[in-house]
């Protein structure tokens, strides 16, 4: 066996430099040592960037902290919304929605800016369209009247100043307090304009109309005003009634005047011969007034309808023993309501306002039989106690007098004056007394009831039907009651957020009582 030991190059030729044909070594590439891996070293003071506190963006808080103080700022608030879309929502919710009249679009904006293009369109007959669509009109509604309007909202539109200068004409004479009736009389603010023709001329002193006024809404007549307001008509001669039941009467003939025996047979018993205890419980709430209630009265000997005046101009009778509900709104005051008052037999009802009227009312048909006024503001207003002389009223006006009126007259015509002597034949007065223009007494000095704030409000007082408690409204929204012997607070009921201006405890029930706030609300305690 031979062994060839040559070196053969990569030309195939034999080598001369490698006679025993040894394999060339091959070159070795240099050795790379590689680093060790990087290890994470804990530490026991990790390093805080700290924050300039005045320009902190971070939140802060701690395990024991209960609420987070924090201001965000405007610009975070007004961002787009992120993050995931809720799986369980509308997916649909921001798309346009079809409808009747078109599509529905989510839009936000003020109250101020709603209730501007809302005027804008019902006075002007044109608004701005809210649309994001690009495709939309600019303009809803008359363009031609935007235009002559200069676009303006109805909050930013004047008067050109021709016309302003028209508005101020001189006004007529207010006339003289001494007239009622005739050519000089007494009129105040409802005095007309020179060159202006009265279609609904007030009451000056005072005139009546002996055949009952139908039922008529008042026209809706925009008078141009400085602050672009539309302002109604005076409502005299313009009253009416609203009836809110499904019959006047029910299956037996029989209206809500008849009181509902069935359903409350101890009606026919003798007032105050149950013995009363404190209500505690509000068991119904009577709602319907937008504004406060100013009074409230029930339905002579029986009690089964409830009488409220507020101050949102309306007259309300409310039903108390069978379905709690409202039975007729009287419409015919344009200002706040201040006193209301039932004839002895209960068909029929005065009330008064600060609109300086006094009118006459029939309990079941709605209609305003007559209308009062001298000029003056009237705050009390009461029949003559006598069965035989229920066409007399008495009312106490603003100006410290107390005034006779006739309802009925053989001549058409009425007459005031002041009642009987005008002379203060007892005067009573204390210290700790405060003023009471709503209550009728007999002062008896050995008894004084206290513990009440009425400071600054003519709240109602009233006592149990078997005369054994003695109750009032406060300020604060409680009704007191007291003992009549013992003069000590028996019990203090929360019954409404504002002053109890009125309660009446109901003649036939043992601790119901009717209260009436400023809150708007009437409630039934027991």
């Amino acid at each position: 066996m031979s062994l060839d030991l040559g070196y053969a190059s990569d030309s195939g030729e034999e080598d001369v430099a490698n006679p025993f044909g040894l394999p060339a070594p091959v070159a070795k590439k240099p050795r790379v040592e590689e680093s060790a891996p990087s290890q994470t070293v804990p530490s026991a003071a990790p390093h805080v960037l700290l924050e300039d506190p005045l320009n902190q963006t971070s939140l802060v808080t701690r395990p024991t902290d209960t609420q987070m103080n924090v201001n965000i700022p405007y610009s975070d608030m007004m961002l787009p919304v992120q993050g995931p879309e809720n799986p369980f929502g509308d997916r649909n919710r921001f798309q346009n929605q079809n409808a009747l009249a078109g599509h529905v679009e989510e839009q936000s904006m003020s109250e101020h800016a709603f209730k501007a293009q809302h005027l804008t369109h019902a006075m002007l007959g044109y608004s701005a369209n809210p649309s994001i669509d690009p495709n939309a009109p600019a303009i809803l509604g008359s363009l031609e009247k935007a235009q002559a309007n200069g676009f303006a909202t109805i909050d930013t539109l004047r008067a050109p100043k021709m016309q302003r200068k028209e508005l101020k004409r001189k006004r007529k004479d207010k006339g003289d307090l001494e007239v009622v009736d005739g050519d000089g009389a007494y009129v105040g603010p409802w005095a007309t304009w020179e060159g202006e023709e009265v279609q609904n001329d007030f009451l000056a002193g005072v005139e009546v109309d002996d055949e009952p006024e139908e039922e008529e809404e008042e026209p809706e007549v925009h008078l141009p005003t400085k602050k672009g307001k539309p302002k109604r008509p005076v409502g005299v001669g313009h009253e009416h009634s609203v009836f809110h039941g499904k019959s006047m009467t029910d299956y037996q003939g029989r209206t809500y005047m008849s009181a509902p025996v069935s359903e409350a047979p101890h009606l026919n018993s003798e007032a105050g011969s149950q013995d009363c205890f404190i209500p505690k419980v509000c068991i119904h709430t009577w709602t319907g007034h937008t504004q406060g209630v100013s009074v409230i009265r029930l339905f002579p000997e029986t009690g089964h309808l409830l009488l409220s005046g507020s101050m949102d101009t309306k007259i309300k009778l409310w039903d108390v023993y069978t379905h709690g509900n409202c039975l007729r709104t009287f419409h015919g005051h344009t200002k706040y309501v201040k006193d209301v008052s039932f004839s002895n037999d209960g068909r029929q009802f005065l009330s008064c306002g600060y609109d300086r009227q006094m009118k006459l009312w029939d309990t079941e048909t709605g209609q305003c039989l007559k209308r009062f006024s001298n000029g003056k503001i009237p705050h009390v207003i009461r029949f003559h106690p006598d069965e035989d002389k229920q066409h007399i009223f008495l009312a106490g006006m603003s100006d410290k007098k107390i005034i006779q009126f006739v309802t009925t007259s053989d001549d058409k015509t009425i007459r005031a004056w002041d009642y009987d002597i005008p002379v203060v034949i007892k005067y009573i007065a204390e210290p700790h007394m405060h003023s009471m223009p709503a209550d009728n007494f007999r002062q008896n000095r050995k008894k004084r009831f206290a513990g009440h704030s009425v400071a600054g409000y003519a709240c109602q007082v009233g006592f149990s039907p078997d005369g054994k408690w003695i109750s009032s409204g406060d300020g604060e929204g409680n009704v007191v009651f007291w003992d009549w012997k013992t003069g000590r607070i028996k019990s203090r009921l929360k019954a409404h957020s504002k002053v109890v201006i009125a309660h009446e405890w109901l003649p036939h029930e043992t601790s119901k009582v009717v209260t009436a706030s400023w809150d708007g609300l009437i409630k039934l305690w027991d």
